[in-house]
């Protein structure tokens, strides 16, 4: 377990600061995911059901008072299951930036290592690439995995609201 640890940490090293900032990032991302997910498994049905179940409680369903009670208990359910999911696309578009923001500090060391030993130093410059391309590649992994989820996301909230306004179609 140790040796893995050690794995990570050099990784991290390699990598620069920024690609802290990218796994803290995306830990947050899978965090809002699995909380959807957990939420569509476990949670949306009852939601839905006690929106219906008000909606069906009631004796009055033509007057506009009922329809705006309609469009009310509607909004609610869309609203509970859209919960996270614009933070989740926030932290998917957030992770290429955080891994443009790493090239762009490996590059500066880059910059630096060759101003300084006027690029005789291959070993150093190569640190400085380090720092430039793996947090691009990090970055880049994030979002690709954030956005194999959210593809599916805005359908499947749309589908599960599409089905309450179904069950609280005005006879």
């Amino acid at each position: 377990m140790d040796l893995g640890l050690n794995d990570l940490q050099a990784f991290l090293e390699r990598g620069g600061p920024v690609l802290l900032v990218i796994m803290v990032a995306t830990f947050v991302m899978w965090a809002l995911i699995l909380e959807r997910l957990f939420y569509f498994r476990f949670a949306h049905q009852s939601v839905a059901d006690e929106a219906i179940a008000e909606w069906n409680a009631r004796s009055d369903r033509k007057s506009v008072l009922a329809h705006w009670v309609r469009d009310k208990l509607i909004s609610e359910v869309r609203a509970k299951a859209e919960a996270n999911v614009s933070m989740t696309k926030a932290m998917v578009a957030l992770a290429p930036l955080l891994g443009l923001l790493g090239t762009v500090t490996g590059m500066v060391t880059v910059f630096d290592v060759m101003a300084i030993t006027d690029g005789a130093d291959a070993k150093a410059m190569s640190g400085g690439v380090s720092r430039a391309t793996i947090p691009t590649m990090a970055g880049m992994v994030a979002s690709i995995s954030g956005i194999i989820f959210m593809s599916g996301m805005d359908s499947k909230v749309n589908r599960l609201v599409q089905k309450v306004e179904d069950e609280m179609e005005i006879r």
